[in-house]
C-alpha cells in the first residue's frame, strides 16, 4: 500500500490489533465457529480501510487552540450496540461515574492510562500534545475479532469467545492503538515496509510501557506481551506477541505459530499485511526489551524517554528503515544522558538484533 498524505501531511492509517495473517489463518478453519467470525472482521476491516483512504483529505479532528494545554484527558464512551457505525450511542462521558457495562469501564481507564503516562513521563498532554478530546466506542461489529484506530478514534469489538475475548481487556492493546495516533501527530511514519514495522513497534513499546506504568511494574518484572489475556482457553498461547522473545508468543493447531523473527537474520520478506508490518516489528521490539531490560527500573524513564525523544525530535522521516530509527537512538541517548551507560546500552541492544547503527 502506499499511503497518501492529507492536507495537513497525515498519513491515512487504519490499524488493528490482529494482524491480517492470523485472521486470513483463521478464516480457513473447517470449523465455522472460527472461521466465519474472521471473515466477517476481514470484510469489516477492508472496509474499512477503504474508507480510511477515502477519508484521508478531511481535516484533522478538532483541538483545543485557547487557554492552557489540558492536564486531565477528555474521554468520550459510545456504544456501538453489535452495529458497525461509529461512533454509536454515547454511554459515558469525562468524570461520569462508571457504568454497568465492563467494557465501557475498561475502555475508559485504558484511555485515561494513556493520556496519565504521556504527561506524567514526557510532558505531553494527549497524543497530539495540545489535550485531543480521546474517543472510543465498544461493542462493535457481531462477534468482531479486533480492534483499531481509525485515524480519528478507538474501536474495540467483543471478539467470538472462541479465539479471542474481548479486546477491552488488555490495557496494552488499548494504548497499542492510542499509541498509533502518537506517531499519527509525530513521526507520520508511513505504514508499509520497515517504517510500517517502527510504527507497529512503536505502539507495542509504549502500549507495553503503560501497562507497566499502570501496574507499577520494573522493567524485570514486566512480561514483555502484547495482548495478554486476550487469547480464549482453547488457544495454545499467551499473548498475541512476546517483546521479549518474538516467535513465542503463541504455537495452536488453529492459529499456526507466531511468525515474527527476533532478529535481521529472520527478516520476512513479504508482500502481505503491507510487507510484514506486524511481523517485523518483533526486532526492534525486541531491541527496545534489551534496552529497558539492561538499564533497569521503569522502563518508561529512560528507555522510554529515548524512543519519545526519536519519535517527537522531527528528524525521523517518513519513511524511516529501521538502520535510521537505531542511528536516532544512539543520539538521543547520547543528547539526552550524556556519555553514560545509556548510550552503549543502545547500541548494544541495535547490535543483538542485527540492526547496524554506523553510517
Amino acid at each position: 500500500m502506499q499511503p497518501r498524505t492529507s492536507d495537513d501531511g497525515l498519513n491515512p492509517v487504519f490499524c488493528t490489533i490482529v494482524p491480517p495473517h492470523v485472521l486470513d489463518k483463521l478464516s480457513h478453519s473447517g470449523d465455522p465457529r472460527l472461521a466465519d467470525p474472521a471473515r466477517r472482521t476481514l470484510e469489516a476491516d477492508g472496509l474499512r480501510r477503504d474508507r480510511r483512504r477515502l477519508t484521508a483529505l478531511a481535516a484533522a479532528p478538532a483541538t483545543p487552540t485557547a487557554g492552557a494545554v489540558p492536564s486531565k484527558p477528555h474521554r468520550t464512551l459510545y456504544d456501538c450496540e453489535n452495529g458497525t457505525s461509529l461512533p454509536g450511542t454515547k454511554v459515558r462521558g469525562e468524570g461520569d461515574k462508571p457504568t454497568s457495562d465492563a467494557s465501557v469501564n475498561r475502555a475508559y481507564a485504558g484511555l485515561g492510562a494513556t493520556f496519565d503516562l504521556l504527561l506524567s513521563a514526557y510532558g505531553r498532554s494527549s497524543i497530539d500534545g495540545k489535550g485531543l478530546p480521546l474517543i472510543g466506542s465498544v461493542h462493535y461489529g457481531h462477534e468482531y475479532n479486533n480492534a483499531f484506530f481509525d485515524g480519528e478514534q478507538m474501536v474495540f469489538g467483543d471478539g467470538d469467545g472462541e479465539i479471542f475475548l474481548d479486546f477491552t481487556y488488555a490495557i496494552d492493546v488499548i494504548a497499542h492503538e492510542l499509541a498509533h495516533g502518537l506517531t499519527q501527530y509525530t513521526a507520520n511514519l508511513r505504514y508499509e515496509g520497515q517504517s510500517g514495522a517502527l510504527n507497529e513497534s512503536v505502539s507495542d513499546v509504549f502500549g507495553s510501557l503503560v501497562k507497566q506504568y499502570s501496574l507499577g511494574q520494573s522493567a524485570e518484572q514486566a512480561d514483555w506481551l502484547i495482548g495478554a489475556g486476550l487469547l480464549a482457553p482453547r488457544v495454545s498461547g499467551d499473548a498475541l506477541r512476546s517483546m521479549k522473545a518474538p516467535g513465542t508468543a503463541y504455537d495452536d493447531d488453529v492459529l499456526g505459530k507466531d511468525p515474527q523473527p527476533a532478529s535481521m537474520e529472520e527478516y520476512v520478506e513479504t508482500e502481505e499485511d503491507n510487507g510484514g508490518v506486524h511481523i517485523n516489528s518483533g526486532i526492534p521490539n525486541r531491541a527496545f526489551y534489551l534496552l529497558a531490560n539492561a538499564l533497569g527500573g521503569n522502563a518508561w524513564e529512560r528507555a522510554g524517554q529515548i524512543w519519545f525523544d526519536v519519535l517527537t525530535g522531527g528528524e525521523l522521516t517518513a519513511d524511516a528503515d529501521f538502520a535510521q530509527f537505531a542511528r536516532l537512538t544512539v543520539a538521543a541517548a547520547g543528547s539526552r544522558f550524556g556519555e553514560r551507560g545509556e548510550k552503549e546500552a543502545v547500541l548494544k541492544a541495535w547490535s543483538e538484533v542485527g540492526v547496524p547503527t554506523a553510517e
